[in-house]
């Protein structure tokens, strides 16, 4: 089976959903293949390396998408306590500063395995909360942040979007660790 075999197959399963919700999901199953696909073979060592001048890595890459999602989905579900941040300014030496930036990497207790393991449960319930909301313009205000305007909202549709464009995004940033981790073209 070719790569877009393998795609097609896999943006293929849309379960029960139809309409608006059918292309959501095949979008975002075609973004999440091309994402796991660029790990494919490769060891937990290979998957902590970043071979570019980015510090990225594609556990790393992997781990942050799978966490980027399930705290959108829990804003879905729970509304704008669910994406809470800390009062006060910013403490880059902060326990919550030190786990963010350990999103971004494979550290060295976890394997690509574990991580592929959760990114697929993330995925499972993402996919579910798609077919089954009642109303994708379910809406909450987002929290108060510097990177969202003052008083803005997102619907369940427009979060959805934004974790099918954060997925193609890293996507791409893993096709190019991949390339030059190993000269293998995962996208291409």
């Amino acid at each position: 089976m070719t790569t877009s075999d393998t795609a097609s197959a896999a943006a293929s399963l849309t379960g029960s959903a139809s309409g608006e919700r059918a292309d959501i999901l095949e979008t975002l199953r075609t973004h999440r293949y091309f994402l796991r696909h660029t790990v494919e073979g490769l060891t937990d060592e290979q998957a902590r390396l970043s071979p570019t001048a980015s510090e990225l890595t594609l556990g790393g890459l992997i781990k942050h998408v799978a966490s980027t999602e399930s705290s959108w989905v829990d804003f879905i579900e729970r509304g704008t306590e669910a994406m809470a941040m800390p009062e006060g300014e910013f403490d880059p030496n902060s326990e919550l500063a030190q786990e963010w930036a350990n999103e971004f990497r494979m550290l060295p207790d976890e394997t690509l395995a574990g991580i592929l393991a959760r990114y697929e449960r993330v995925a499972a319930r993402t996919d579910a909360l798609v077919e089954s909301l009642p109303d994708l313009d379910l809406s909450h205000p987002l929290p108060p942040a510097p990177w969202f305007a003052p008083g803005a909202t997102r619907s369940a549709r427009r979060v959805f979007l934004h974790i099918v464009a954060e997925t193609a995004q890293h996507a791409g940033h893993a096709d190019i660790i991949r390339e030059s981790l190993d000269g293998a073209k995962s996208m291409g």
